[in-house]
C-alpha cells in the first residue's frame, strides 16, 4: 500500500525555526538606548516648567518603535523564509495508458452475413472494433490484419479517429486467392514483434478470427503455429485475448460447422487472456465491453506539485527593512 499524500502548506527544513527563539533577546538589546543627558536635561527642565507636569507626545515620539518592530519582523521573516515553506498542490490524477493491438482476420469466410444483420461479419467487426477503439482515452491502439500473411495496417497510436476510420475501411482477401487461408500463428507473432518494442507497462492483442489455423500444420514446419506465438508473448509479458466470431464455418450448401477452438483457446490462457465467442452483434458488442472493464488501468499514484513560497517572506522582509530605514531615516528621526 502506498504512503498517503499530503497537500497544504509545510516546510521543508523547520529545524531554522529554533533561530526564533533568539528573536526577543534580539528584540531587548536593540530597545536598549543610552541615556542621553541633554535629552534627559531638557525633558526635567520642561517638565519643572510645566508645574511637573509630563508634556505630551507627539506622533513622532508614539511611533519611534515602529522602525525597530520592522527591523525585527524582517528577521523573523528571514528565519521563516530559511525554514523553506512549500505548498504542495495536487495535480489532476493520470492514467498510465496501455498497448492495444487489434488482430482482424480477413479471410473469405469473413463475407459470411451470419451475425444477425445484412452485413457481413468483417463490417461488423470493424464497426464494433471501431467503436471499441474509441472508448481508450488514454491508450494507443492500432490494428493488424490477417488471412495468409499478417500485415501491421495501423501501429499503435493515440490518433483514436485515424485508427477508426482505417478499421472501417479493411476489406477482405479474394475468395480462392493465393493468400485465402487463416495463419492465427503468423498474426499473433507479428502483433508481438510490434508491441515488443513498445515502452508501456501492459501490452494488449485482441485476435479475431472465424476460422481455424490452416496454414501452420504439419505439412508446413516453417510457419508459426499458434501455440509458439502463445508462447512469445508469454515470455513478452503480452496478454492475447481471443474471439471466435460467427456460427461455425460456412460450407457451400449454405450449413454452418462447429468450429475447433481448441488453438485460440490456448493462445488465451497461455497468455493470460480470456477466450471468448460471438454469434451475433449484440454478443460481440459485449465481448469487447469485457475486455474493455478487463483492460482498465487504475489511476496512478497522486501526483503532487510542491510549489516554492520563500520568496514571499523574502521579499516582505525586504520591504519591512526599507520601510524601518527610511522611517528612522526620514519621518521618524528624533533630534538629541
Amino acid at each position: 500500500m502506498s504512503a498517503q499524500v499530503e497537500f497544504g502548506l509545510s516546510l521543508r527544513d523547520p529545524l531554522w525555526l529554533l533561530l526564533l527563539a533568539f528573536v526577543p533577546i534580539v528584540l531587548m538589546l536593540r530597545l536598549r538606548r543610552p541615556a542621553v543627558p541633554f535629552a534627559a536635561g531638557s525633558l526635567l527642565a520642561g517638565s519643572l516648567a510645566n508645574g511637573g507636569v509630563a508634556l505630551p507626545k507627539s506622533w513622532r515620539q508614539r511611533l519611534a518603535w515602529l522602525p525597530e518592530a520592522c527591523a525585527i519582523a524582517a528577521l523573523a521573516l528571514g528565519i521563516f523564509a530559511m525554514a523553506r515553506p512549500i505548498e504542495r498542490v495536487p495535480l489532476p490524477p493520470e492514467r498510465a495508458g496501455i498497448d492495444v493491438l487489434l488482430c482482424i482476420d480477413t479471410s473469405s469466410s469473413m463475407a459470411a452475413t451470419d451475425l444477425g444483420d445484412a452485413r457481413t461479419r468483417l463490417d461488423v467487426v470493424g464497426e464494433v472494433a471501431a467503436a471499441f477503439v474509441q472508448q481508450r482515452d488514454n491508450d494507443r491502439t492500432g490494428f493488424v490484419t490477417f488471412a495468409r500473411y499478417a500485415d501491421l495496417r495501423c501501429p499503435p497510436t493515440l490518433d483514436h479517429a485515424a485508427t477508426a476510420e482505417l478499421l472501417r475501411a479493411v476489406k477482405l482477401v479474394g475468395k480462392d486467392s493465393p493468400e485465402d487461408a487463416t495463419g492465427i500463428g503468423n498474426a499473433v507473432a507479428q502483433a508481438a514483434a510490434v508491441l515488443r518494442r513498445s515502452k508501456a507497462e501492459s501490452k494488449v492483442i485482441v485476435l479475431l478470427t472465424d476460422g481455424e489455423e490452416n496454414v501452420a500444420t504439419a505439412a508446413t514446419p516453417q510457419e508459426v503455429a499458434p501455440v509458439h506465438a502463445a508462447q512469445l508473448c508469454a515470455r513478452l509479458g503480452v496478454r492475447v485475448h481471443t474471439i471466435v466470431v460467427g456460427q461455425g464455418n460456412q460450407k457451400p450448401d449454405g450449413r454452418f460447422v462447429a468450429l475447433d477452438t481448441k488453438a485460440v483457446r490456448e493462445v488465451a490462457e497461455l497468455t493470460g487472456g480470456t477466450f471468448f465467442t460471438a454469434r451475433d452483434v449484440s454478443a460481440l458488442q459485449r465481448v469487447y465491453h469485457e475486455i474493455d472493464a478487463l483492460e482498465k488501468v487504475e489511476f496512478a499514484e497522486p501526483r503532487v506539485l510542491a510549489v516554492e513560497l520563500f520568496a514571499w517572506p523574502i521579499a516582505v522582509a525586504i520591504l519591512l527593512l526599507v520601510l524601518g530605514r527610511w522611517l528612522s531615516r526620514r519621518t521618524l528621526e528624533v533630534l538629541p
